[in-house]
């Protein structure tokens, strides 16, 4: 139900012609004998209500060329792919853990055997359920096959790897195994100048510990590719958790986020601000992410140089290279790149500094997962706004208004509804509340909608004057018999 408060006349098509009414009892029903609830309509006539603009094309709502209002009752609304996430809060100036954390990584994938069983150190890697392709016994290395693993990575003070690209290879015989793999680790790569990481292996996953707490930069990444034109392979971690961040002040934050599948894949996002060795100055790393993942980057999971103003606390924004975002590879999806929203500098709508407690949180994102129309409303623009299941509200269609010049020439052609007439003038086609037209009201219908307030009211008034006025005709008529009985 709709009511129009104001100059203007609603727009319906009878298929032939526009007529104009003031009558708003509209419907999704039956469409000139065909049933399509997919169309707003006059129930009582068939005519079709006419929509003017653009709204509602974008999102498929409505068909460019069409101006039937389509209400999409029974149209999925696809997901929406998180593009940026909102932080605000404190992070404390001061602070403190009562010992600094050590900072732990934890390889993504579990290395197993048998189907299922954690690996263990002896288990040779062309054996592990994470091995397939070759053409040895079960699967495993044979021939001439062989393949190596390429190590890459940060130390704890953020310097590349001295190694480098070094590899480990799987000879052809394939009797490496993961505790090999392991003392290469510890041996080849976290030796000399990069010295200060531990490898081990826990219950099939591979972890990384610092050796002394504090704020670390260390991370590692891994990948497997066979020589030559093989065709087996090896599951690499997609990256390493953070299953502790190394500081003296951590604060974790967790938000639910949508990859880019049209059904709106759920994963949830953790990250972590932590304090710096540099002054007014924070990092934010994605720890981890619930859900598939092909990859996460080194480079692409840490924001760095987040400075803060030291005489207010206030944001100052990014003071190094870095770009306020995380890049994360859904898994058989691209690359989904996800702004980080830090506030504006030198302002306090934002992440800001204090010397408080550590507060700060992903307040909101802008992805959603897919849902279905559940009600549908109108403004007082005429803008029909469609309420979704997942959450999320759309612009449906604005409804179109007709203002004439001479509008008591309106031809009546019946059942409330007027044609354009040779003194009435054209249609100047138009939205609510513009050019002069009235605001619409839902809910409610011209001339036969009431104010149940207002009526009550005027109920409890007619009941009091009726009361005063029986009270009044009584005690008259206790007068009058008074008089009677005294000239008896």
């Amino acid at each position: 139900d709709m009511a129009l408060e104001g100059e203007g006349y609603f727009v319906l098509s009878d298929g032939a012609q526009n007529l104009y009414t003031r009558a708003g009892a509209l419907a999704l029903g039956q469409v000139l004998g065909v049933r399509d609830y997919s169309k707003l309509i006059d129930p009582a006539t068939g005519y079709r209500v006419q929509r003017i603009g653009d709204v509602g094309e974008a999102d498929g709502f409505q068909v460019s060329g069409d101006s039937d209002i389509r209400v999409p009752n029974e149209v999925r609304l696809d997901g929406n792919a998180t593009s940026s996430i909102t932080v605000q809060g404190n992070l404390s100036a001061d602070a403190t853990f009562t010992a600094p954390q050590t900072q732990k990584m934890t390889s993504n994938i579990k290395y197993t055997t048998g189907g299922g069983t954690a690996a263990v150190a002896t288990d040779e890697i062309d054996q592990l359920d994470q091995f397939s392709g070759g053409s040895g016994p079960g699967g495993s290395l044979g021939g001439t096959e062989s393949g190596t693993i390429t190590i890459n990575g940060y130390r704890p003070d953020g310097a590349a790897l001295s190694v480098g690209t070094l590899t480990f290879d799987i000879t052809a015989a394939g009797n490496e195994t993961l505790g090999d793999f392991i003392n290469h680790l510890n041996n080849n790569v976290f030796t000399g100048a990069d010295a200060g990481v531990t490898a081990s292996l826990v219950d099939g996953q591979i972890v990384v510990t610092d050796d002394t707490s504090g704020y670390s930069e260390t991370d590692l990444t891994l990948s497997y590719a066979p020589a030559g034109a093989e065709s087996h392979s090896l599951a690499m971690p997609a990256y390493f958790e953070m299953s502790t961040v190394g500081g003296e002040q951590v604060k974790n934050i967790n938000i639910m986020v949508y990859d880019s599948d049209p059904l709106g894949g759920k994963h949830v996002l953790s990250a972590a601000f932590v304090r710096t060795n540099t002054p007014n100055t924070w990092d934010m790393v994605l720890t981890s992410v619930i859900g598939d993942i092909d990859e996460i980057t080194m480079d692409n999971r840490r924001i760095k140089d987040i400075e803060f103003t030291a005489t207010d606390g206030s944001y100052k924004g990014l003071s190094g290279s870095d770009l306020p975002q995380f890049v994360i590879t859904f898994e058989d999806m691209s690359a989904q790149t996800i702004a980080i929203n830090m506030g504006t500098a030198s302002r306090f709508d934002g992440l800001t500094q204090f010397a408080a407690s550590s507060t700060a949180v992903a307040r909101e994102q802008d992805g959603y997962g897919t849902g279905s129309l559940s009600s549908v409303s109108v403004n007082n623009e005429g803008i029909l706004i469609g309420a979704f299941s997942n959450g999320i509200q759309k612009d449906i269609a604005a409804l179109q208004i007709a203002l004439f010049q001479n509008p008591v020439a309106l031809e009546n052609v019946g059942s409330g509804y007027f044609a354009v007439s040779a003194n009435s003038g054209t249609a100047t086609e138009t939205q609510a509340m513009s050019n002069g037209a009235g605001s619409i009201y839902g809910g409610a219908l011209e001339k036969s909608n009431t104010k149940v307030a207002t009526e009550f009211i005027n109920i409890i008034q007619a009941q009091n004057g009726f009361q005063a006025n029986a009270k009044t005709i009584k005690v008259a008529d206790e007068i009058l018999q008074g008089l009677i009985n005294l000239i008896r």
